[in-house]
């Protein structure tokens, strides 16, 4: 980690950051701007984040602690947004706390990378954007949203042999996830995760993971879709599971099944992602332990002879989508854009529209540009 004089600040203290965002930072190494302030709703959970990443990056200084909650000001949000030597924050907070948090450090004109969704709901996400665009966009100040399947090498490898023509044009797809998250699962155990003050549940919070890999791979917008949603297991309220029909206008269509409500954390062998066009197909699977990212593609070519045959390329990339978005950010903010379009909350907001109409389709055909239109 740089030992620059422009630093950044984490706010939020949950799982995903320590687990994904600490090892991350010191995978940058020198890369990444140095990290001078902790924040969390609580003192405790604070302190706790700040011990852990002076262990995992390695710091000769700990972040100043700033919390919620004490009479002291010099340790609220207000204080750290104060500091000139802090440029740049990434919120990883509650998804119905995040938007205020962003305004307010777009306010204090600090960088913000947030991470998904990029809002609750479609209507607090065009807000969100319009106020961005408004107000803080003409200031060169930058705001991207935190979608790490989008950033993953191995998707981003997906999306370029699609454009390359390896399967010829899309004609349909698939794409599945399926969960177990019994009631000791670190996960279900967050409160905000527990009693979701937001739609969907574990749908919106995991499934815009799903609707962005799709987002990033196939070649046009997806624009209408059909679905049903349930809950299986009570304890998932307001609903657990999707199964979808999607389709991109009159060009392809696909399906997309999404449940955090599987009965056993044993589950049938099935691919993640499966994109089937006139000359081929292609599969995509991620694995975690090793974090791994793994695309075949089968593609017909024509022979000596004249006869088709089937090739088969496989491409296994490490899965370092949250190294990969931190550094992309990391660069932009010191003027050097990768061009890869990483973090567009407009782009995010498609996601978050994708699960918001699935739940409330109830089996009619939703258009999403009339939702996001709304």
């Amino acid at each position: 980690m740089s030992t620059g004089s422009a630093g950044i600040a984490l706010l939020g203290a949950g799982i995903f950051v320590k687990e994904a965002h600490l090892p991350a930072l010191a995978s940058l190494g020198d890369a990444a701007p140095p990290l001078k302030a902790v924040y969390s709703r609580s003192e405790t959970s604070a302190k706790a984040l700040a011990v852990a990443a002076s262990e995992v990056l390695k710091l000769t200084q700990p972040p100043s602690i700033y919390y919620d909650g004490d009479s002291d000001s010099s340790a609220n949000l207000d204080a750290l947004f104060a500091r000139e030597d802090i440029t740049a924050v990434v919120v990883a907070l509650p998804i119905t706390t995040q938007p205020g948090i962003i305004i307010r450090a777009l306010g204090a004109g600090k960088h913000v990378l947030s991470e998904k969704p990029v809002a609750p709901d479609v209507k607090q996400g065009l807000e969100l954007i319009r106020q961005y665009n408004d107000k803080y966009r003409s200031k060169g100040l930058v705001w991207r949203v935190a979608e790490n399947f989008e950033a993953e090498p191995g998707v981003l490898a997906a999306a370029k042999a699609i454009r390359d023509g390896k399967i010829g044009d899309v004609n349909f797809f698939k794409a599945a996830a399926v969960n177990y998250v019994n009631k000791d699962s670190k996960w279900y155990k967050t409160p905000w995760r527990t009693v979701p003050d937001y739609q969907g549940g574990f749908l919106l919070d995991g499934g815009v993971h799903t609707i962005a890999v799709l987002r990033t791979i196939l070649p046009n917008p997806l624009t209408h879709l059909s679905a049903f949603a349930s809950l299986n297991k009570e304890y998932l309220k307001p609903q657990d599971t999707i199964h979808a029909l999607v389709k991109s206008d009159e060009r392809f269509h696909g399906t997309v099944e999404l449940t955090w409500g599987f009965p056993t954390s044993t589950k049938p062998q099935t691919d993640a992602f499966v994109v089937t066009g006139s000359k081929g197909w292609m599969s995509i699977n991620h694995s975690w332990a090793p974090p791994i990212v793994k695309v075949v593609i089968n593609s017909i070519t024509e022979a000596e002879d004249g006869k088709e045959e089937v090739v088969e390329e496989v491409i296994e990339e490490p899965g370092c989508g949250v190294a990969f978005e931190l550094r992309s950010f990391f660069d932009v903010i010191a003027g050097r854009d990768d061009g890869l379009g990483l973090g567009d909350p407009s782009a995010a907001l498609v996601d978050v529209a994708v699960i918001q109409a699935a739940l409330n389709s109830h089996g009619n055909l939703v258009a999403l540009e009339h939702l996001l239109a709304a």
